[in-house]
């Protein structure tokens, strides 16, 4: 072969292998190398929780996991402008609760037929009869008001010159008002303990509730409430037993950056996630530790000793300042018989109303306050992540009427 050819030919042969040598760099720097310490990176992601040295939760069984925007164990940090030049989702910031309370008091006055309105335009009437007053008392029940302050409203109206003879609709309206707020307002003081001042720090709540009501929808949404106050929240996926509640927890605290405790594995027990939540809540001194509990009625022996234990394991590294439980709005005096439950098993400091909107039982307010001997602290008007509030009686009563 001629020698001219040969060489030619192996000179081509090494400019294209000088070529991929010099392509291989290049891609290989801007897509981040595969050194040692990019290497360890990745296997930290890939270990998950198990992999940190948090005080040695993951060896107990419980790995800690701070709220992810996607997975499940990627630790959320607080986002900084450069974080939001790199493509990483910016926290959202909730709706403050002054804000909330004239919002979902309008919402509550476009409910389907609130009973307030159906009272009203009975005892708008000129000289009710007796078959109005029957009329009343039945609006009263059907709206699960409860047979005893349904009994007290009536006798009282009765006795009330305002409704008696000749009806002055606006007098009607503010007798009816001020009995209603009077029935409502049972209870003056409805702040959460968290709020208060000379507050726990960290202050515990744990919620309760049958599965079914919203009680980690709520938990979520109290999260984001805390937060809207300027407040550092965690959140404990004590729900062992269904291993969406974990995860939807985790959904709501990647939306305003606040980390969640959470099992390994489903069915773990309860009682470990609550310990390991109440350690790092202490060690970390945030403002408030939210623990979502399991609601199977299935056995109640067994839901009596499981939320006992998880108060008392948390109790030996932060007290208990509160219990809420979360009760659906719709299902009326049925859902008075699941409150009692656990009313038993831990022991109440409020209730939260959740899907009061849907309803026309709004008189569950009343009904519930007089049975459990606690007040309705919160209430949910509707599916958005901010439609949770503070109980206002007033503006409950204004919303029914209007």
């Amino acid at each position: 072969m001629n020698t001219n050819l040969i060489v030619a030919i192996v000179a081509l042969v090494l400019v294209i292998a000088v070529a991929i040598v010099v392509w291989g760099v290049v891609h290989f720097k801007r897509n981040g190398g595969t050194s040692s310490d990019g290497i360890a990176a990745h296997a930290r992601e890939d270990d998950g929780p198990e992999a940190s040295d948090d005080g040695g939760a993951a060896g107990r069984g419980v790995p800690v996991t701070d709220a992810p925007a996607q997975s499940g164990t990627t630790s959320v940090a607080p986002v900084s402008a450069g974080s939001v030049a790199s493509g990483e989702p910016v926290p959202e910031r909730p709706e403050s609760s002054a804000s909330r309370v004239t919002r979902l008091k309008a919402k509550l006055s476009k409910s389907s037929n609130p009973f307030g309105k159906a009272l009203f335009n009975i005892l708008a009437k000129d000289n009710l009869s007796e078959s109005d007053w029957e009329d009343v008392e039945d609006t009263l029940l059907l709206a699960d008001v409860g047979s005893e302050a349904s009994e007290e409203l009536v006798e009282g109206l009765r006795r009330d010159s305002r409704v008696n003879g000749d009806a002055d609709p606006a007098a009607v309206r503010e007798a009816l008002r001020s009995k209603l707020v009077d029935l409502v307002n049972v209870e003056p003081d409805r702040a959460l303990n968290a709020d208060k001042p000379g507050a726990t720090r960290p202050s515990v709540i744990i919620m309760v509730g049958v599965n079914g009501t919203g009680k980690t929808t709520t938990a979520g949404k109290l999260a984001r409430l805390f937060v809207s106050e300027g407040k550092s929240v965690m959140l404990a996926a004590a729900d062992t037993f269904r291993a969406a509640a974990a995860d939807q927890l985790e959904t709501w605290g990647s939306k305003v950056n606040v980390p969640v405790v959470r099992a390994e594995k489903e069915g773990a027990d309860p009682a470990s996630v609550a310990f390991e939540a109440s350690r790092r809540a202490k060690e970390e001194n945030v403002d408030v530790l939210i623990v979502d509990t399991a609601g199977r009625l299935q056995n109640k022996a067994n839901l009596m000793d499981e939320l006992g234990k998880i108060r008392r394991v948390t109790e030996k590294n932060l007290p208990v300042d509160e219990v809420l439980l979360v009760l659906d709005a719709t299902t009326g005096q049925n859902g008075m018989v699941q409150a009692k439950v656990f009313a038993e098993a831990i022991g109440l400091t409020g209730v939260v109303l959740s899907k009061l909107d849907g309803s026309a039982k709004g008189g569950i307010v009343v009904s519930v306050q007089r049975e459990l001997g606690v007040p309705v602290k919160l209430v949910g008007l509707g599916e958005g992540p901010d439609d949770l509030a503070p109980f206002d009686p007033e503006g409950f009563v204004e919303g029914v009427l209007a």
